[in-house]
């Protein structure tokens, strides 16, 4: 693309496409350079951050050269002094990019503005949890625990606070991601693993701050949100395409030992219940803590609690049916791998070149070292292939991505505050190379919930983190829709939740109502999961209750019914870099009402699914894109676009509205009978 730089009102323009990417004049400066001092304290993957600046610098002096690769841009304080900052402006196929060329040295703190509209909206940032449209807030980008309650406002996230450091906020995430679409039809990406803070509350400008200086930021343009979406995805990568057996009905999250899940598939086959795969995470075995039952973090199987494991995985595939497990890339001190690791130099070291343990809550782990090539290749190859796809694993939840410590060595040298939020990236190409070196991509899978930029090129699967199990408007029901929605537009095409939440803390337990209206939501994603949760003795599973079992079998035979639709959703996500879950804006870019809306979405063009997130709802309200007729799932009901309605939407009829005239609508009517 062409881009122009013009002269205007005594300053500078950047322009591309029609759009003003950057404005600067003496008097509004776009850059601002600094020194700061951080304050980083981690506890259990929570972190506390302040920032003491003690200098921001303007630099209200700009010096254009032009040549025919493209020019550079030359900031300082004012004329005649020296350069502080240098900028290459470079054309690329779908945008521009400005590239870093020279910073002065002593800056940390890198402060940049771009233009923006009154009426602008901007989406992304990651995965975000509370807001889908950023603009009105900041946004700390930095991978962690997003914490219990995410509001600081409720006695849950006190109660949080106060007991384990972890009450979090509505910024707080797993997966952030140094990048933003605006509604002007853009993406900013700044290639940088630092601690950032994108500020959207300013009424004319962005301001994006950084703690190291971005090796460049890249603006990247289309016509439509469409075509945008799939240039963005393209830039990232794109996942491989969703195995089809998991169309084949729900995920049974499962974590009692071989004769529970047993017994639990033996009653899901007696109620019609279609099941595409066990999940038993304590296949490693189990240990006891305050926090809840957590598992043995030594990932091998362990006969005592799955005795007749491998006869059982052949069995089951005899079925279609599959089994998954769980791992991350700690190592518990009391396991035979951590042992293994460290005679051959596969972990992280303290400072002092010493052994390095993470508290895990009543069990230390040492950190498995991704940026030394050989443990790398010794986990995908002990870990990933021998103990887990040779024993017959069809897959795994690959957690806890956002858990590096920030004063540890690596073995590549790098400072681990700029390794932080690079490390889910590094995850997941592990977790994806062992895959890949055995023939299973595509078929095998795995899911992460930590995620940084270029995460999509090898993680094949999202999943949401771990919610409350409540309605709770931060940490809840309606967050998961929303971290469906902002990921998917950086190019996370598969998004999933964990059936009925999983923390349960403080009195919090899940109800059945709960459970059912969760079920009803994952239905129209890519597929379905339960979880006991972190006390599953304390709250409600479905198999406990006939009438929620007989629900939640009926969903997920509506789930089956929809796998050639899905199956076609994920042909886009690879050829087109589309999200299954939608925001309506994407199809319906001349309605700006859809532009906020985040707890509704369209699973594919033809679909609209609003989620009752609320208890003792028996109607719910949705609003309806202008420019087609919407027909009713289970009434039948006719609704011009263009407007908010309101539908009986009792347990087992979630509002879902087909649009009228699609090619699909006799079909998608029919799923209601």
């Amino acid at each position: 693309m062409q881009f122009s730089l013009d002269q205007e009102n005594g300053g500078l323009a950047l322009r591309c496409a029609g759009r003003l990417l950057l404005r600067h004049a003496a008097q509004a400066p776009c850059v601002f350079v600094g020194q700061g001092r951080e304050r980083m304290d981690m506890y259990r993957g929570n972190f506390d951050i302040e920032d003491y600046v003690e200098e921001r610098t303007a630099l209200r002096h700009l010096a254009l050269t032009q040549d025919e690769q493209g020019a550079t841009l030359t900031f300082a304080r004012h004329v005649g002094d020296a350069p502080q900052l240098v900028l290459r402006v470079q054309a690329q196929p779908h945008g521009v990019h400005l590239l870093v060329q020279h910073a002065a040295p002593g800056w940390n703190r890198l402060w940049l503005r771009l233009p923006a509209e009154q009426d602008e909206h901007v989406w992304g940032c990651g995965e975000q949890m509370s807001y889908f449209d950023l603009r009105g807030r900041h946004f700390p980008l930095w991978t962690s625990e997003p914490g219990v309650g995410r509001d600081k406002s409720t006695h849950l996230t006190w109660q949080a606070d106060v007991t384990a450091k972890s009450g979090g906020d509505y910024y707080h995430t797993n997966y952030p991601q140094p990048s933003f679409i605006s509604s002007q039809r853009y993406c900013l990406h700044a290639e940088t693993t630092a601690y950032a803070d994108f500020d959207f509350r300013h009424a004319d400008f962005h301001e994006l701050q950084f703690w190291a200086m971005p090796e460049r930021l890249e603006f990247m343009l289309a016509d439509s949100f469409i075509d945008l979406v799939g240039v963005v995805s393209a830039r990232f990568g794109r996942q491989p395409r969703l195995p089809a057996w998991l169309q084949n009905g729900a995920m049974l999250g499962l974590k009692g030992g071989e004769e529970h899940a047993r017994s639990i598939l033996a009653q899901a086959k007696q109620h019609g219940l279609a099941v595409s795969a066990l999940w038993c995470e304590d296949w490693v075995g189990l240990r006891q803590t305050s926090f809840g039952k957590r598992l043995f973090w030594d990932w091998r199987w362990q006969p005592q609690r799955y005795p007749d494991l491998k006869n059982w995985i052949a069995d089951l595939g005899k079925e279609n049916i599959r089994f998954l497990g769980y791992v991350n890339p700690y190592l518990c001190n009391d396991g035979t791998l951590y042992q293994e690791a460290l005679r051959q130099g596969f972990l992280a070291t303290s400072m002092d070149g010493g052994a390095y343990l993470v508290d895990f809550g009543e069990f230390d782990c040492g950190v498995v070292d991704f940026t030394n090539p050989a443990a790398a290749q010794w986990f995908e190859d002990r870990v990933l292939r021998q103990e887990m796809l040779d024993f017959g694993l069809s897959g795994w939840m690959a957690d806890f991505g956002e858990y590096l410590p920030i004063d540890l060595r690596l073995h590549n040298g790098v400072d681990a505050r700029l390794m932080h939020n690079a490390w889910p990236t590094l995850w997941a190409e592990v977790n994806a190379r062992a895959i890949e070196s055995s023939g299973k991509t595509g078929d095998a899978t795995f899911f992460m919930r930590a995620g940084y930029t270029g995460v999509q090129a090898h993680c094949p699967l999202l999943w949401a983190g771990d919610q409350s199990v409540d309605f709770s408007r931060h940490d809840g029901l309606q967050t998961v829709i929303c971290g469906a929605l902002s990921s998917g537009l950086l190019g996370n095409a598969y998004h999933h939740s964990d059936i009925g939440g999983y923390t349960s803390l403080f009195g919090n337990l899940r109800t059945a109502e709960l459970f059912q209206r969760w079920t009803e939501m994952a239905v129209f994603t890519s597929m379905m999961r339960t979880h006991e949760g972190n006390r599953p003795d304390e709250n409600f599973q479905f198999y406990q209750d006939d009438q929620v079992f007989a629900h939640f079998a009926r969903m997920t035979r509506l789930h089956v019914a929809l796998a050639p639709t899905i199956a076609a959703l994920a042909d886009e996500a690879v050829t087109l870099g589309l999200p299954l879950q939608r925001p309506l804006f994407l199809h319906y870019e001349h309605d700006r009402a859809t532009y906020a809306i985040q707890d509704q979405y369209l699973f594919g063009p033809d679909l609209l699914v609003a989620p009752v997130h609320a208890a003792g709802a028996t109607r719910w309200s949705a609003y309806l894109p202008q420019g087609h007729a919407w027909v009713h799932l289970w009434s039948g009901a006719v609704f011009d676009g263009g407007q908010r309605v309101e539908v009986a939407a009792p347990i087992g009829q979630p509002p879902v509205f087909v649009r009228q005239g699609c090619a699909q609508q006799v079909f998608f009517l029919s799923l209601a009978n």
